[in-house]
């Protein structure tokens, strides 16, 4: 079973491109985000207890999860979903945030103790590569300075919370972990929205199918998924399979929504995918 969840990690996590855009185009980022990590609190919430579940954890594990979930859902989601509300072009914004596997396989080694042989420095490389190859290096001149900065902070803030949540390997329930790291992120989301910003969300039917996908699709099963990938692999060839989103992304664009894959996309998608073989299997 353990060999499918990268697999289905990988489908699912690409799959919330699509649904991306209808949402941000129905609301400020922000909000949705806020609203998206209520409801997914709630649930996770109503899981654990259906499961029996003990919610009431410790204060170490109650601070240790809502930081990860600030990191992860608030700083790295909100980070994107800012840049890209503002005019940052998601090609360029993802290309930034998939050099979280080299910024991780940097750290991981000085701070998890974690040996990152030449072989998946080289699996890393060529994922790049494959990566940078289909998102396009277009960089032009109307990229907003301020959506770049954000992509960096989410790109900092993606690769701590992974090494955090690697570092913590707690034995807590994954519904429970969870739930305080959604809690973590509607908390952040609802800071900003309640000091910075004037709220707003159209509750149109696209918006609701979008953000019924993102909540249950992505929140309950990619990034479960991710967490119990963490926890079995080591870091650096876990956060490898990134590489495969954008590549993946751009396959169901072309096949749902009938966007264009070009012959360089297909090139960039093999050497993408021969880079995550290599770091995995390594």
């Amino acid at each position: 079973m353990i060999k499918v969840l990268p697999i289905l990690f990988i489908i699912l996590w690409s799959s919330a491109f699509i649904t991306t855009k209808p949402i941000i185009d129905n609301s400020d980022p922000f909000s949705a985000l806020a609203f998206r990590f209520l409801i997914v609190t709630f649930i996770f919430f109503l899981f654990s207890l259906l499961t029996k579940k003990d919610i009431l954890i410790s204060k170490k594990h109650l601070l240790e999860s809502i930081l990860s979930g600030i990191l992860f859902h608030g700083i790295y989601l909100g980070g994107v979903y800012f840049a890209i509300s503002i005019g940052m072009p998601t090609a360029i914004s993802a290309l930034i945030v998939t050099l979280q596997p080299v910024l991780t396989g940097a750290l991981s080694g000085p701070i998890l103790k974690e040996k990152v042989s030449i072989n998946r420095w080289f699996g890393i490389l060529l994922g790049f590569i494959g990566t940078a190859l289909v998102l396009g290096l277009d960089v032009g001149s109307n990229i907003p300075a301020l959506g770049v900065i954000t992509s960096i902070i989410a790109l900092v803030s993606i690769t701590t919370s992974t090494i955090w949540q690697k570092k913590l390997s707690n034995n807590l329930p994954l519904s429970v972990s969870n739930m305080y790291q959604a809690l973590g992120g509607f908390i952040f989301h609802l800071l900003i929205i309640s000091i910075f910003i004037k709220p707003h969300i159209n509750f149109s039917k696209t918006f609701l199918i979008s953000m019924s996908y993102q909540i249950f699709i992505v929140s309950f099963g990619a990034f479960t998924i991710l967490m119990l990938l963490i926890k079995k692999n080591s870091l650096s060839k876990t956060v490898s399979f990134f590489f495969l989103i954008p590549p993946t992304s751009a396959l169901m664009a072309w096949i749902f929504l009938d966007e264009k894959l070009t012959n360089l996309d297909i090139v960039g998608f093999l050497i993408a995918t021969i880079g995550v073989y290599i770091t995995t299997r390594d």
